[in-house]
């Protein structure tokens, strides 16, 4: 269960919010809507611990996320909107690499898998800087393919994929949903996920 509490979010001398709150269980997944600059990032920063609140608390299974350190860090995966691949690595390097830096062996035939769930099949061994951009996007969501931490945190994950991406993408989230898992995610397109709870909370006016 991952629940916010009376959440305030200062940036400089600007309030993005006050006051904001939810609570998320297993199955669940919440759309974080609003226009650019509302606070969207800035909570998802905060849901992952690298952004204090200005006021307010953020627990993870009944635990403040404050204190809950590794405890908390091994449940979350987080894919930032930024694709956060390294341009002379290939696809598969950039993988195998994720999965070290996350403390989550990967066998290289599963990451291969991985690639091609994401339409890489063939690309495994290019330079990502020869890739297009939906395709480095694809690169950074191969990574949740495998991946079976509890809480995923999703920061406009649909950028620059095509219709079929799209759709490949809202069922594997909505394979997390069914296996008890939850996500917070923000996205300007409107995409339907076919299984779990989807709720919605609006940031700013």
């Amino acid at each position: 269960m991952l629940e916010a509490d009376n959440l305030e979010c200062v940036r400089g001398e600007r309030r993005l919010f006050a006051g904001l709150g939810f609570r998320l269980e297993a199955g669940e997944l919440l759309y974080l809507q609003g226009r650019n600059g509302a606070g969207k990032t800035s909570l998802l920063r905060m849901l992952i611990g690298l952004l204090p609140p200005e006021s307010g608390e953020i627990r993870w299974q009944g635990m403040p996320i404050k204190t809950a350190g590794e405890h908390f860090r091994a449940d979350l995966c987080y894919l930032g909107h930024l694709n956060a691949i390294k341009e002379e690595l290939t696809p598969l390097e950039n993988l195998l690499a994720a999965a070290r830096l996350a403390e989550e062996p990967l066998a290289e035939d599963d990451a291969l898998d991985a690639l091609e769930q994401v339409g890489l099949a063939g690309r495994e061994d290019l330079a990502c800087k020869h890739l297009s951009q939906g395709q480095k996007r694809r690169v950074a969501l191969a990574r949740l393919v495998k991946e079976r931490r509890p809480l995923w945190i999703l920061d406009e994950p649909f950028v620059a994929l095509d219709i079929a991406a799209v759709d490949w993408l809202a069922t594997l989230i909505s394979g997390h949903l069914q296996r008890g898992g939850l996500a917070v995610m923000t996205t300007h397109q409107t995409v339907a996920i076919p299984a779990g709870t989807v709720r919605e909370l609006r940031i700013g006016h």
